[in-house]
Order: structure tokens, then C-alpha cells, then sequence
């Protein structure tokens, strides 16, 4: 009866151990990802790389094209002094010139003028009375307002200002009342 008693023991701690053997095989299939879920990742890495890559050639495009479009603005910027030269040789030569020569000199001014406009080059339309916008305009001085309504408003126009491709190259000098 005792060996009878051993055997059924070792047969019950057999079948124990079977049991744990089966728990613990179900953890372990469980624990390692399958094809589909490893395929599933990897899916998704190749997604996500390829909408940062897309994002990349999006974001260097855009660059570029600034680039190319904000390029000559070293050169329009110091092409400015010389349209505001033009402007003040035209109003001297208006005064008490030549009519020939005003009409040679300004001849020469709108052509100069049409070739940087076709460049980007915009001049801003600042008049006494407008609002002053610290985006567009640089308050040189301020002056007691000549009548109520120009308080807080621009009285004269000192320098005229520029944008390049809607970015302001040049801000409007200007002088406000207060």
C-alpha cells in the first residue's frame, strides 16, 4: 500500500507539474509577439517614417522658395537710396529746371522704378491722417497734432517705406501727432 501511496503521490506532483509546465508555456507564447503583431509594428514605423520624410521635403521646399524669393533683398534694399535720390533730383528739377531734362531724368526714374517693381518691390501708400501702425511705420518724432483729429495719427510722411514680396524691407518714416 505504501508504494501504491508513493506512486499516486508521484503521479499527482507529475500532473502538478504538467500544469505549471502548460501555465507557464501559455505565458511564454503570449510574451513573444506574433508574425502579425511584429508585421502590424513595423507597418506602422514605415508609416510614421514615411509622413516625417513628406514633412521634411514639404518643410525644404518652403525654404527654398523663401529663399529664392527673399534673395536680392541685400540688393533692393540698397537700391533704395537710390530711387529716394531720384525722387528729390526729380522735385529740384521740377522747381527750376529744364522741362527736357525733368522729362529725361523722370523717364529714366520710371524705368528704374518698373525693374525693381517687377523684382517684388512695393512701395507702401503712407498719407497724413492714417493711423499709425507700428508694423509699417517708424515714428521719427512727435509733434503737437495741428487739429483734434490727428491725434494719434500721422501729420507728415519723411521717408516713404517698401515691402518686398509683402515683408517689410523698409518701414514708413513718418511723424505723429499728439
Amino acid at each position: 500500500m505504501e508504494n501504491q501511496d508513493i506512486n499516486e503521490e508521484s503521479i499527482n506532483n507529475q500532473e502538478d507539474n504538467n500544469v505549471q509546465n502548460e501555465a507557464t508555456s501559455q505565458d511564454n507564447v503570449t510574451a513573444t509577439p506574433t508574425a502579425e503583431e511584429l508585421l502590424a509594428e513595423e507597418k506602422d514605423r514605415y508609416i510614421r517614417l514615411y509622413a516625417e520624410f513628406e514633412n521634411y521635403k514639404k518643410r525644404t521646399s518652403k525654404e527654398k522658395m523663401e529663399f529664392f524669393q527673399y534673395a536680392n533683398q541685400d540688393m533692393m534694399v540698397s537700391m533704395l537710396g537710390v530711387l529716394d535720390d531720384f525722387e528729390r533730383a526729380l522735385k529740384e528739377i521740377a522747381k527750376n529746371g529744364n522741362p527736357a531734362d525733368l522729362q529725361g531724368v523722370e523717364l529714366i526714374y520710371q524705368k528704374f522704378k518698373n525693374k525693381l517693381t517687377e523684382k517684388g518691390l512695393k512701395a507702401m501708400e503712407v498719407n497724413a491722417g492714417d493711423s499709425f501702425n507700428v508694423d509699417f511705420h517708424e515714428a521719427i518724432t512727435q509733434i503737437p497734432a495741428p487739429s483734434e483729429d490727428l491725434k494719434g495719427k500721422i501729420v507728415d510722411v519723411i521717408e516713404t517705406g517698401y515691402t518686398l514680396n509683402d515683408k517689410v524691407i523698409r518701414f514708413a518714416k513718418v511723424v505723429t501727432g499728439n
